[in-house]
């Protein structure tokens, strides 16, 4: 967890950028499945610039300079029951996970076709379960560690920005409407993945690699978690995504409950 700031730690500071968006916000099909997923109106992505160089060693004091931002504190709306709330107390401190994000392509998904999870149809194997009704082995495998499939994505893997994503799309909003077949969930974490990653080619190797580093935020006033949401929640969560070469910061978050019914 980061506190205070020293005298001697690098400082950011931050500007809003309203004209940049992101495809996956305005793709109607993509819209219309974040409705069904009960997420329309409660992901939300806003991009910043700031104004010193970024290296991964400084990403605690970053995320705190950034929920200290007068700019971004302007900009900043927290969701409640759809109602869009500012922070009401100045930041006092941030938890900040660095998150591995290295993939270029959609391998890591490979097993899961093949293990039991799916059929060779790509629908969704339902399963019984205690506590869910209509409950499914891909959701089990997201979620219970004691689940045969828990690893049929590795250890390092399953803590990837890229498996992450996929599995906040899974598990929805309150009312989520499940999908049948994988393939929705998959085409629409590689489309907000693409939007939201920054990549660069190597001239000599040719090859091609992730530049931007990925935060997890949570940040607190004095009487506890402010952002995202007031309450700890799997589905509320929050990632600042850091492209070090532009000097830009995308805060992708969503807070848990019942989404926009309409597009």
């Amino acid at each position: 967890m980061a506190g205070g700031e020293s005298a001697f730690e690098q400082t950011f500071s931050f500007s809003p950028l309203p004209a940049k968006s992101f495809c996956f916000q305005e793709d109607k099909n993509t819209l219309t499945l974040l409705m069904k997923w009960s997420m329309l109106g409660r992901l939300s992505a806003q991009t910043y610039s700031f104004d010193s160089n970024f290296h991964p060693y400084s990403y605690e004091t970053f995320a705190l300079c950034f929920f200290k931002d007068p700019q971004v504190i302007a900009s900043l709306s927290n969701m409640e029951a759809g109602v869009c709330m500012p922070l009401e107390r100045p930041v006092a401190s941030v938890s900040t996970e660095l998150v591995p994000c290295t993939k270029i392509s959609m391998e890591l998904f490979d097993p899961i076709y093949s293990c039991g999870i799916l059929r060779p149809s790509g629908h969704v194997v339902k399963c019984f379960h205690d506590v869910y009704p209509d409950y499914d082995e891909l959701r089990q495998m997201l979620q219970e560690e004691d689940s045969e499939h828990y690893y049929v994505v590795g250890k390092m893997e399953r803590k990837e920005f890229l498996f992450r994503l996929f599995k906040h799309l899974c598990l929805g909003g309150a009312l989520c409407q499940y999908e049948d077949t994988i393939d929705p969930y998959i085409s629409t974490t590689k489309k907000i993945y693409k939007d939201l990653i920054s990549v660069q080619k190597d001239p000599e190797t040719k090859k091609i690699s992730v530049v931007s580093t990925v935060l997890k935020v949570c940040a607190y006033d004095v009487s506890g978690q402010c952002f995202p949401g007031k309450r700890e929640e799997e589905q509320t969560f929050a990632y600042l995504i850091v492209d070090p070469v532009k000097r830009n910061v995308t805060l992708l978050f969503h807070i848990y409950g019942v989404g926009k019914m309409t597009l």
